[in-house]
């Protein structure tokens, strides 16, 4: 049983990087091919009734960790200069529109097919309203840089929305003055600790002088973005700073305080943990 789940499983890794490697020609985001590819296998497992365990938990680690990876990824690869604020503006504008026009669209439709309240309409249609990174991102690497910046924009931008909305509205049971105050809170919270957080890694990953440097850096990343999750806070916003500095020293260095993490260094660092994200 043990060799068939190693044999199945790296047999689905080698599957996928194929899929990754196909994108050039066939134009279909490997997410796409990997959602059909388990609908296919639950498929053939109904048919020839073979029993299958309940992945739900192991999904929803995996799928966190992937989620974090991606938006980390992503934001590896943007620059944060004056040229693109026009860019930043129009993916914020972009994500932030479709996402409220959809959810509130839906949830009219579902208040008035199903009399539910408006409250729950909208917070169950939010889901729905993602543009959603882990198909977007790994879609987008052949198509030009202006482009494929704003898809990363807007589709990280929206996870983060989604999230902060989905999040506002579970967890308030009456909206006034009060909740929109937390949500103030919990939105300078969460900067308060990426700023430090970010400070922290960036410190260790140009100090560690250990051979195993950057397995650290990313389990402590995925411990302080669960620990956020935990105290219902944005935690994406941290991911997604975190990356923005990193992948954005040259910009930073006429700042006189980024000499302290010696920027030439943790750029080198830095791309070297981008690979390996």
């Amino acid at each position: 049983m043990t060799s068939a789940i190693i044999i199945i499983f790296c047999s689905l890794l080698l599957v996928a990087y194929l899929f990754d490697l196909s994108f050039s020609r066939t134009k279909i985001p490997s997410v796409i091919l990997l959602l059909l590819l388990g609908w296919i296998m639950k498929q053939v497992a109904l048919f020839s009734e073979i029993q299958l365990p309940d992945f739900t938990r192991a999904l929803t680690v995996s799928g966190s960790i992937g989620l974090l990876l991606i938006v980390l990824e992503g934001s590896l690869e943007l620059e944060l200069n004056k040229s693109k604020i026009s860019l930043i503006k129009k993916s914020f504008i972009g994500a932030l529109f479709s996402m409220f026009a959809l959810a509130f669209l839906l949830a009219f439709i579902f208040n008035y097919t199903g009399n539910y309240s408006f409250k729950d309409c909208l917070a169950n249609a939010i889901p729905f309203c993602v543009v959603s990174s882990a198909i977007a991102i790994p879609s987008v690497k052949n198509l030009r840089l202006f482009d494929k910046e704003f898809i990363i924009y807007e589709s990280s931008l929206s996870d983060i929305l989604s999230v902060l909305f989905f999040n506002f509205m579970v967890q308030n049971n009456t909206i006034g003055i009060s909740s929109f105050a937390n949500f103030g809170v919990q939105i300078l919270i969460i900067i308060l600790v990426s700023f430090i957080a970010t400070i922290g890694l960036s410190y260790l990953l140009n100090k560690i002088e250990h051979h195993i440097k950057f397995v650290p850096i990313i389990l402590l990343v995925t411990l302080i973005y669960e620990i956020s999750v935990m105290f219902n806070l944005p935690s994406l916003i941290f991911i997604m700073m975190f990356g923005l500095f990193l992948g954005n020293l040259n910009e930073l260095k006429r700042f006189k305080w980024i000499e302290f993490f010696r920027p030439n260094e943790l750029h080198v660092e830095a791309q070297k943990f981008k690979g390996l994200t």
